[in-house]
């Protein structure tokens, strides 16, 4: 027997359909919810539930699997059946991790999490400790993101479906990995989308660029808070993972008195202490609000880490100066890489030229260890023309020194699949609509995007291809090749490194001291006994040290240390400590 329950306070008349069986419930009650139970609905079952007098049976809102897709008929899963051997797993702190951000479908030629599986031991050996899952849920299509995701609670078919990602999981934590789910809270894809049918998940009051935005604040809004909490709560209890990282939290919009990313936190917070496992929460926001990050205590949201665009915008128009569209606008000068390294936002309060208003809010106070920093990911990547990547635009001198800085930085550092072996693969968009009017949409819709940034329409990808999600796929001989074996090395010596001292694990901001020269365009960054020094600019420069300094890394075998300076070439990094 299996005991149905769905929220449906839009319903009059409502049954659910197991095999070519249907079965009236009964409802709705004060909440909105109607309730079976069916002796013959047992695990491994296929159900819908047929909507007053709609003959199309439509999939569950919670369904737990949709094997036949985001259209088809749910499956009923059994959560405990699963034979878990992580039952000594301590999760590593999140103060000190590694991130590794990866797309299960690109990440290899399979793109299932078995295939993911064989790879564990290559992490492990780079010295990743996170392993970042971009969004697993069933959304359309044969190929995409996954950030049009409408089948929230059922992990994509294509990919393993529920059991594979639990051998994921397992298999991480045999590996001393844990696991970080990406989870989009702040829209419904645009196909497949059922669950308005049900109940009031959207609200027509307030708009996102996707449309329609979540109801958090409105009528019905408890149960659709509900809906993500329990969603959450699904995925760190029932698939042991151990936190998840939300998807532009920006787009939320909630004016409660208690923030739907509070009650979260609240809620998260009280799993970790009944499982005694510590589960976090990572926030994606462009807000500059420290907020998100700061204890409840202290008027907080109470979430563990929000990412740091800050960090990559200073620090890339560093690297590449000639990139001045969007928002790279408002960067440019090493006053604000320096800015970010010790303060994480750059725009505290001041004004923006890009957004044409003041923007953010200090982070001074806290812990440096509350933001990410990265130079690529997803968005950074993927969200170029062409998809390419950091050491294609910039060369692999500067990819080496950025890598330098990244993983010497006082933030949670986090790699996006293949930068750390330079891939040659990009990471391009990719998005696969059977709808052929949406799908020639945006494809129209990406070429017309960039030919305003002076783009020719032919030279972006089309994203309905096939071609476009293949060519995002890695190619693992290539980490054995030089030069992108040359690369990993680096990758590899850096994480070591870090992870093997003590005040490069330290995310208090008084600790840090950095000089730099706009006109030399170089850099250096005190942490401790360590230091990092950095030359961007195309000339040798003869940059101070400390008094008897020893060489740790360099990223080029041409670096000297004399008594009391180092001798970098062009687009070189050097790390040094005091003896």
């Amino acid at each position: 027997m299996h005991s149905f329950s769905v929220w449906a306070p839009k319903i009059k008349r409502l049954a659910v359909k197991v095999g070519q069986q249907t079965y009236p419930m009964s409802g709705p009650n004060e909440q909105g919810y109607w309730n079976a139970s069916v002796d013959e609905a047992v695990a491994g079952s296929d159900y819908a539930f047929l909507l007053d007098s709609d003959t199309t049976a439509y999939p569950d809102p919670r369904s737990a699997w949709q094997p036949h897709g985001v259209h088809g008929a749910s499956r009923i899963v059994d959560q405990s059946a699963f034979c878990w051997t992580d039952q000594a797993w301590q999760t590593p702190p999140l103060e000190t991790a590694i991130l590794y951000e990866l797309h299960v479908g690109t990440f290899t030629p399979q793109g299932t999490f078995d295939a993911a599986v064989e790879r564990l031991d290559y992490l492990v050996a780079l010295g990743i400790t996170h392993v970042e899952l971009l969004p697993i849920t069933e959304f359309p299509g044969d190929f995409g993101w996954g950030y049009d995701g409408v089948s929230l609670f059922a992990v994509r078919h294509q990919y393993g479906g529920p059991d594979g990602l639990k051998r994921l999981v397992d298999q991480c934590h045999q590996h001393g990995l844990a696991v970080i789910v990406d989870v989009v809270y702040n829209h419904f894809g645009p196909v497949g989308n059922y669950a308005n049918k049900f109940g009031f998940y959207q609200s027509d009051r307030h708009h996102t660029p996707w449309g329609e935005a979540i109801n958090f604040e409105s009528g019905g809004s408890d149960e659709v808070r509900r809906f993500f909490c329990d969603n959450a709560i699904m995925f760190l209890a029932d698939y042991h993972v151990d936190g998840l990282r939300l998807d532009a939290v920006h787009e939320f919009i909630d004016q409660s008195a208690i923030h739907f990313m509070e009650q979260l936190a609240i809620e998260v917070d009280a799993l970790s202490k009944k499982l005694g496992h510590r589960k976090v929460l990572i926030a994606e926001s462009d807000l500059n609000d420290p907020r998100l990050v700061t204890p409840r205590d202290q008027r907080g949201y109470g979430l563990d880490a929000q990412w740091s665009d800050d960090f990559h915008h200073a620090l890339f128009t560093i690297l590449h100066p000639s990139e001045k569209t969007g928002y790279y606008a408002d960067f440019g000068s090493l006053a604000m890489l320096a800015k970010a390294l010790k303060e994480a936002f750059v725009y505290d309060g001041q004004y923006s030229l890009y957004r044409g208003h003041s923007h953010g809010r200090s982070a001074q106070g806290l812990s440096l260890h509350r933001f990410l920093g990265y130079i690529q990911n997803h968005d950074q990547v993927g969200n170029r023309a062409t998809g390419d990547r950091l050491e294609h635009i910039i060369g692999p001198e500067l990819s080496k020194v950025a890598a330098g800085l990244v993983l010497m930085a006082p933030f949670i550092p986090m790699l996006f699949q293949g930068e750390e072996f330079a891939a040659s693969s990009p990471f391009q968009f990719f998005a696969h609509h059977e709808e052929a009017e949406l799908a020639k949409a945006v494809s129209e819709g990406r070429k017309r995007d960039f030919a305003a940034f002076g783009w020719h329409p032919d030279s972006v990808p089309d994203p309905e291809s096939q071609a476009t999600f293949e060519r995002s796929t890695l190619k693992w001989d290539e980490v054995t090749m030089p030069p992108h074996q040359e690369m990993l090395t680096w990758y590899t010596d850096l994480i070591r490194l870090r992870r093997a001292t003590p005040g490069l694990n330290v995310g208090d901001a008084s600790t840090i001291e950095i000089t730099f020269d706009e006109s030399e365009r170089w850099l250096v960054m005190d942490r401790g006994a360590i230091q990092v020094v950095c030359n961007f600019s195309d000339a040798v420069q003869t940059l101070p040290c400390k008094p008897n300094a020893s060489l740790l890394l360099a990223s080029s075998s041409e670096v000297r240390c004399a008594e009391s300076n180092v001798v970098l070439p062009a687009r070189s990094l050097a790390i040094t400590t005091a003896l």
